[in-house]
């Protein structure tokens, strides 16, 4: 796990650890290992933080706890709600750094989008994110704390239901992390998720996604945005590392892709860039034979992007010729969009005192890319 340096020298956190991680730790203090299940069952099942308040630890382990470790990582800096239920929460760790997280509620369905690294290295052109550069890497106790902070804006009678790793940063560059995190969402101790409730995604970092999907039973999700080098090359830049005949090698590649679990494909949906009935033609025989499943994206402006969205019947005609060609697709409509939450439009922008807004670190150059 990495730490940054400004972190380093603090109390330990008993949301960077695993819970398996976590009994190790607590076997080397001196702590019964068994103890890790009734912590995570308070912290993450309970949403209990104060350890006076865990009832059934002793007195001298509660006083202990409360002086020797953290349980908090992130508080609330702004919380904003969509017209349509949206709910877009910006945190603030103790450097000061700021991320957000996406709350969607639909049905009985509440899915949250989590981010794991503040601004993002790759760069993407449609990505407000990606506008920012990179600053770090959330620890695993943040991306936690992230779950637990918007789980406090549930309404009553809500319930968290499914997760994504699709909000700001790339999470096969933050893996040790995000892997730690995922299994803390898996445990029955902790937030007691299915597997195929938990959803990790990827701009294409192909060395890293056999470690995930080995590590942790989730379902992955792929941002492709285009079915030709020549275009994502200029959408997703780490393209230029891992072109598109690589990217879909290796998941032909994996095991754990089967029809009950596919791999799931972002399509950003770009006015005049990758919306053409070719296009879908190209997409569809690109994905033919491997258990996937695509999601339609039309385009959320922001003010970084040089693209627009395209007509609803450019949308419709793209996911009817898709479909007639065999590949399974859905289209996703934009939700929280009126509140830059909706897909691409995270930059954790907060007001200056001139009133201009600012991101939560000094913007990078759009081509910064990172070794990935």
């Amino acid at each position: 796990m990495s730490y940054p340096a400004s972190m380093r020298e603090r109390r330990p956190h008993l949301k960077d650890h695993s819970i398996e991680a976590l009994r190790t730790r607590f076997a080397a203090e001196g702590i019964e290992p068994w103890r890790a299940e009734q912590v995570a069952s308070w912290l993450y099942a309970r949403g209990v933080e104060d350890p006076a308040r865990w009832t059934d630890v002793s007195a001298a382990l509660r006083e202990r706890f409360a002086a020797a470790w953290e349980r908090r990582a992130l508080e609330w800096d702004d919380c904003s709600v969509s017209a349509d239920g949206t709910v877009k929460g910006r945190l603030r760790a103790r450097d000061g750094a700021l991320v957000e997280s996406v709350l969607i509620p639909e049905g009985d369905r509440t899915t949250l989008c989590i981010s794991t690294q503040v601004g993002c290295p790759l760069a993407c052109a449609f990505c407000a994110t990606g506008a920012l550069g990179f600053t770090r890497n959330l620890s695993v106790a943040e991306i936690l704390d992230e779950v637990c902070r918007m789980r406090e804006r549930l309404a009553p009678g809500q319930r968290l239901t499914n997760v994504v790793y699709m909000g700001m940063g790339e999470p096969l560059l933050n893996l040790p992390n995000v892997i730690e995190s995922v299994r803390v969402l898996l445990h029955p101790k902790g937030f007691a998720l299915g597997p195929r409730k938990v959803t990790v995604s990827t701009a294409g970092v192909v060395p890293k996604i056999g470690a995930l999907l080995a590590a942790v039973p989730v379902n992955l999700a792929v941002s492709l945005h285009a079915p030709t080098d020549a275009v994502r090359d200029e959408l997703v830049p780490i393209n230029r590392r891992f072109p598109i005949a690589v990217l879909m090698d290796a998941l032909r590649g994996q095991r754990e892709i089967s029809a009950r679990r596919p791999v799931f494909f972002e399509y950003t949906l770009m006015r005049g860039k990758n919306d053409s009935l070719d296009d879908a033609r190209r997409l569809a025989q690109l994905v033919r034979g491997l258990p996937s499943k695509i999601n339609l994206i039309p385009m959320n402006p922001h003010e970084d992007a040089p693209y627009q969205p395209p007509s609803d019947a450019a949308v419709e005609a793209f996911a009817s010729e898709l479909s007639r060609r065999g590949a399974t697709v859905t289209v996703r409509r934009p939700r929280g969009a009126d509140i830059d939450a909706a897909c691409g439009q995270l930059a954790a922008r907060r007001a200056s005192p001139s009133g201009e807004p600012q991101a939560s670190g000094a913007p990078k150059p759009r081509g910064a890319r990172s070794a990935a």
